[in-house]
C-alpha cells in the first residue's frame, strides 16, 4: 500500500474540495482503490457535487442538524463544540474510490470533499492511500 499525508487549512471554509489532489495521487498507479481518510474526531470526507450552492447547502443542513448550543454533554472548546464530535457519525471520516488505469472512477459531478465544521482546529491532515488491485 502506498500512502501520503496532506495538510489542509480549513480556517476560511467549512468544505474543501480534494478531488484534484486525489486525482494527482492516483495518476500513474494503475488499477486499485484509493482510500481517503481524515484522522480527526471532528471532521469527515464526503463525495458530492460541489459548486452551484451545494457546498453552502451541505454546511447549512449540517448546522441545522447539529446546532451549536449547550445541549451536548461533550462540552469543552467553543460553544457547541459537542456538535463537531457528532459530525463523523453523519459524514464518515473516510471514503474508498475505485481507480482504473490511474483514474479515480468518480461520476461526472462527484467531488471528494473534506467537511469540517470545527472552528477550534483549522489545521487538518488527510491521508490518501492506494491499494493495488
Amino acid at each position: 500500500m502506498d500512502t501520503e499525508l496532506m495538510d489542509v487549512d480549513t480556517a476560511r471554509r467549512r468544505t474543501v474540495d480534494l478531488t484534484d489532489e486525489v486525482r494527482e495521487f492516483c495518476a500513474g498507479r494503475g488499477d486499485g482503490l484509493c482510500h481517503v481518510f481524515v484522522p480527526h474526531a471532528t471532521a469527515g470526507i464526503a463525495i458530492f457535487e460541489t459548486g452551484a450552492g451545494s457546498d453552502a447547502d451541505l454546511v447549512e443542513t449540517l448546522e441545522r442538524l447539529l446546532p451549536r448550543d449547550d445541549r451536548y454533554r461533550h462540552a469543552h472548546g467553543s460553544p457547541g463544540h459537542g456538535a463537531d464530535h457528532v459530525l463523523p457519525a453523519i459524514v464518515s471520516p473516510s471514503v474508498s474510490i475505485p481507480v482504473q488505469s490511474g483514474t479515480p472512477l468518480l461520476g461526472t459531478w462527484q467531488s471528494v470533499v473534506l467537511v469540517d465544521l470545527n472552528r477550534d482546529n483549522p489545521r487538518r491532515s488527510v491521508r490518501l492511500s492506494f491499494l493495488d488491485a
